[in-house]
């Protein structure tokens, strides 16, 4: 499996971004995608995740609300849209996926996705 991450960029705080992963290979292998993200200087966190079946969603606390994360099995593509964006939400954003279920917090971890897409830059500025 492979995914590419896509959609980066700057913006004024108050604006909003939307990130596109894109998966290719052995999809029917994703059981779920998060995206991450990874500030300067700080240990890479997850934001979101979905199901890659059920559409079942998360967020973390800091973006839930503002974010959301959705998923187009047709284009094995899942979405990032990111609204009313802080500075503090600047980062290298990743999107990753693993097959088989994880625990609720196993999916927190970076050690429990296989599959990882490069990042890409979102700075909003103040």
């Amino acid at each position: 499996v492979q995914l590419q991450a896509s959609g980066g960029g700057l913006v004024q705080a108050g604006g909003s971004l939307r990130l596109s992963c894109a998966a290719s290979g052995r999809t029917s292998s994703i059981y779920a995608v998060g995206w991450f993200r990874q500030a300067p200087g700080k240990e890479r966190e997850l934001v979101a995740h979905i199901t890659w079946s059920g559409g079942i969603t998360s967020y973390a606390a800091s973006v839930k609300g503002r974010f959301t994360i959705s998923r187009d099995n047709a284009k094995n593509t899942v979405y990032l849209q990111m609204n009313s964006l802080k500075p503090e939400d600047t980062a290298v954003y990743y999107c990753a996926g693993y097959p088989g279920r994880r625990s609720l917090s196993d999916r927190y971890s970076t050690r429990s996705y296989d599959y990882w897409g490069q990042g890409t830059l979102v700075t909003v500025s103040s």
